[in-house]
């Protein structure tokens, strides 16, 4: 059921995203989503699409890789679309229906909020090699050193996360 799932993989590449800096890529991704859980409006979801179409063309990823890892959280993206259809209030589609508009156009947003999330991280893990993601994890969290939490291991423990997450679900079908 879950063969094709790419959750973590790296796709080797000789791009400007996979020349990148590590740390640099992180600190993109999580602007990333702050920009998207902040967007409200339809113009500012049409700019991040445009911005991961971007990112992605010059990634050299094809989109369809990245659509595909979709597949094992579509239960949850519907059930979210589906909740937001039915429990939020506003101008019923039809009178005495409990349909909304606002709740069609809030489902319709939190689906596009999630897969552009997914998206956006598989972008980061397609493009960076499990140890550049390890080694920018640990640049970036040194300064908790100050504070005596072992940054080396926590970081170490999520590079095998990163390396065993596809074995392990190739091994579970």
């Amino acid at each position: 059921m879950l063969k094709d799932i790419t959750l973590g993989q790296y796709f080797p590449g000789d791009t400007v995203v996979h020349r990148l800096d590590p740390r640099t890529k992180m600190l993109l991704v999580i602007v990333y989503i702050v920009g998207l859980f902040t967007a409200r409006y339809w113009i500012s979801y049409a700019l991040i699409i445009a911005l991961t179409a971007l990112s992605m063309y010059i990634a050299k990823i094809n989109p369809k890789a990245a659509l595909k890892g979709l597949k094992p959280i579509i239960f949850i993206i519907i059930l979210t679309a589906l909740l937001n259809i039915f429990y939020t209030d506003g101008t019923p589609i039809i009178e005495g229906w409990i349909i909304t508009w606002e709740g069609i156009e809030k489902a319709v947003m939190m689906s596009l909020r999630i897969i552009l999330l997914i998206v956006s991280t598989f972008l980061l893990t397609y493009t960076t090699s499990p140890i550049a993601l390890t080694d920018g994890l640990e640049g970036l969290s040194s300064p908790l050193k100050r504070i005596k939490l072992p940054v080396h291991e926590m970081s170490m423990m999520m590079s095998m996360a990163l390396r065993f997450i596809p074995t392990l679900i190739e091994e579970t079908d």
